[in-house]
């Protein structure tokens, strides 16, 4: 999940899209010009090959201060995770 903010942080597209489980990737990402501002990790488990990681990540956007909440979930494919989907709050 770390990684996954720190990619959105530095705008590595390609990054993203081969983290992205291939189920549920878009065929195509563009990023919205938004200033990171910090990511806490409220909760991470896995259990076998399945995991859900919940997240408040801050940002500001046309000068507006946002909190994304998400609760995310990935799968464990050949010893790598990958992003599934998520429920997302944004305040």
């Amino acid at each position: 999940m770390r990684s996954r903010y720190s990619a959105y942080v530095l705008g590595l597209v390609d990054y993203l899209l081969a983290t992205w489980h291939s189920s549920t990737a878009p065929a195509e990402l563009t990023l919205s010009p938004v200033k990171w501002l910090g990511l806490e990790v409220r909760r991470a488990q896995a259990t076998g090959d399945a995991g859900v990681v919940e997240f408040v990540a801050r940002c500001r956007e046309g000068g507006w201060a946002q909190r994304l909440h998400e609760t995310s979930r990935f799968v464990q494919q050949g010893g790598r995770w990958y992003y599934v989907d998520g429920e997302m709050t944004v305040s």
